[in-house]
């Protein structure tokens, strides 16, 4: 027989259950938010970053599958590229690459070839 101070009462059993339901709503929340992050620019996305606690959102959430979808893009190949300026190495002015693009051909090399 059990004694009845073993017994879970149902005073415990909703005291649980409301812990554990407040758990997973910080967790969707917190979920959330980071998904939220992820989809801004760069810039939103680093200072965001920069204040959370490291390992615990590359523990709890599946970051690399987040980030595949949310950094996706809807470009298929053959599409135009996006337009966008950039600043000369030099910084004496920017320049935009619908400009460029009108003038001559443009190539856009992604990565290092030192």
């Amino acid at each position: 027989m059990f004694k009845s101070w073993l017994k879970p009462s149902s005073f415990f059993r909703r005291l649980i259950l409301w812990a554990l339901s407040g758990l997973l709503i910080v967790y969707l929340c917190f979920g959330a938010f980071v998904w939220w992050a992820m989809r801004q620019p760069p810039e939103t996305f680093g200072r965001v970053m920069a204040r959370m606690p490291q390992p615990a959102v590359f523990m709890v959430f599946p970051f690399e599958t987040l980030w595949l979808k949310a950094r996706a893009g809807i470009l298929h190949v053959g599409d135009p590229a996006p337009d966008f300026s950039l600043l000369k190495l030099d910084k004496s002015e920017r320049v935009q690459l619908s400009v460029l693009n009108q003038q001559q051909p443009v190539v856009l090399v992604f990565g290092s070839y030192t």
